[in-house]
């Protein structure tokens, strides 16, 4: 009994020191894996889906990282900022894209790149009138502030120095989440992020955002302190992007009110409506036949043709999904352009797909992928890579070596080889078709309701 205490209390001792270990992967081990993994703050200006595209300050800026450093990009939406630290040190996420300010404690758990620009932060109200809010009429109010923040100490610093009579009390809701409740008057006052105020000013009439709690303070993304070479290639793409593509970025959503209305207000935003186009509907009763999500039909549709029903291919595919001319007979679609038609073709292909790699791949979700390329490619080309994993002793239920021998189908020792029947294809085009709609089918899952 004693050695097996003495074993429990070592395997202990080991799991903790394992966990307490550092998370080591720097821009080599990301190039790798091929993917930068990011955090992104959970409100109206980061990330959010319009019209069945993705959109957002933070959004635009790391896909414009993620081609720099030559990888695809995944996000993560976070609205607790000590849970994305956490994220960072696991290994979660390699970056946070947020507004973070460099302060001792953020040092102590991360490292700073260079600032992206500056915050200022604002006390958010309703105006009791037209005159602007002073300190003085927020009286022995409560302030409640985002858990994590700074805020805290600023309002505090303000509270000793003015001599007011406030109260500071820390909540685990967002920004935006405190300036709703301030709408429905569950609560009179908040701080937040200028920028942020100012857009929810334009869809909250009689909000105030005058009063300023701090100004031009620099704001940085963050990376693992043991990632010095991501750090550095981080700050090279910044010292060159904020001569301008920042800067436009930023006009494109802070400074333009009226655009961010009508993307944040529209039905078609993940942020006002939460919708992705306007066949939800039909995408939802099609995507029961299948069996699948319909976020994951939606991206296949958004991929295909944008939600344009009159959309047609160089090579003469038509509607919603884009189906060919052969497909459309094959499946009795008479009417391309009409949607309930196009979706009704497209989900009895789909079946079809389903039903031919079914016994070779069994388990669902890896089956999708072959689903998915056999649309875009046909599922001959597909075959003839599964043959070739088989030959090659590879896994044929695993996607990754499938797609591998797929992208080799350029190469002419391989599309000549005697297991290949349908020939030469650009598979790699197939590939990245299935990796862009998951990426978009997962955006779709962060922002859009089931």
């Amino acid at each position: 009994m004693l050695f097996s205490g003495v074993q429990c209390t070592f395997l202990e001792n080991r799991i903790e020191k394992v966990l307490k270990e550092p998370y080591i992967f720097d821009l080599t081990a990301i190039q790798e894996r091929g993917t930068l993994r990011a955090a992104v703050d959970n409100n109206s200006t980061s990330y959010y889906i319009y019209r069945g595209r993705r959109m957002g300050y933070e959004f635009e800026l790391l896909r414009d990282l993620g081609k720099s450093l030559g990888v695809q990009l995944e996000l993560v939406v976070l609205d607790d900022i000590d849970e994305a630290f956490e994220y960072l040190e696991s290994g979660k996420v390699d970056v946070l894209a947020m507004n973070l300010e460099n302060t001792k404690e953020g040092n102590n758990r991360a490292s700073f790149t260079h600032y992206l620009g500056t915050m200022s932060t604002v006390v958010v109200g309703r105006k009791p009138m037209e005159k602007p809010v002073t300190w003085k009429e927020i009286g022995a109010d409560t302030i409640f502030v985002r858990k994590g923040t700074i805020y805290t100490s600023r309002l505090n610093s303000i509270k000793d120095s003015l001599n007011l009579s406030f109260t500071v009390l820390e909540s685990v809701d967002h920004e935006e989440n405190l300036i709703d409740q301030i709408a429905d008057k569950k609560i009179k006052w908040t701080v937040a992020d200028r920028n942020i105020a100012k857009a929810n000013q334009t869809y909250y009439q009689g909000l105030d955002v005058n009063l300023k709690v701090s100004d031009n303070g620099a704001v940085a993304w963050a990376v693992r302190k043991n990632a010095p070479v991501l750090l550095g290639e981080i700050n090279s793409w910044l010292t060159e992007k904020k001569k301008r593509f920042i800067p436009d970025v930023y006009a494109k959503y802070f400074l333009n009110a009226r655009n961010n209305f009508y993307r944040t207000n529209s039905s078609f935003s993940s942020l006002g409506g939460n919708r992705i186009s306007v066949f939800d509907e039909l995408i939802q009763e099609s995507s029961r036949e299948l069996g699948w999500d319909w976020r994951l039909l939606a991206a296949l549709v958004y991929k295909e043709s944008g939600f344009d029903t009159s959309a047609v291919s160089y090579a003469g595919a038509k509607g919603l999904l884009q189906l060919m001319p052969v497909t459309l007979e094959r499946f009795g679609v008479t009417e391309p352009e009409d949607p309930q038609q196009s979706l009704q073709g497209g989900v009895k292909y789909l079946q079809y797909l389903d039903k031919f790699w079914r016994g070779r791949v069994p388990d669902a979700n890896e089956r999708i992928r072959f689903i998915l390329a056999s649309y875009n490619i046909g599922q001959g080309h597909v075959e003839d890579a599964w043959r070739l994993t088989l030959k090659y002793g590879k896994s044929t239920q695993s996607w990754e070596d499938v797609s591998f021998f797929l992208k080799l189908k350029s190469d002419p020792e391989f599309y000549r080889d005697p297991m290949v029947k349908s020939g030469f294809a650009k598979g790699h085009i197939a590939v990245n078709y299935v990796r862009d709609i998951l990426n978009l089918f997962e955006s779709y899952k962060a922002l859009v309701k089931p």
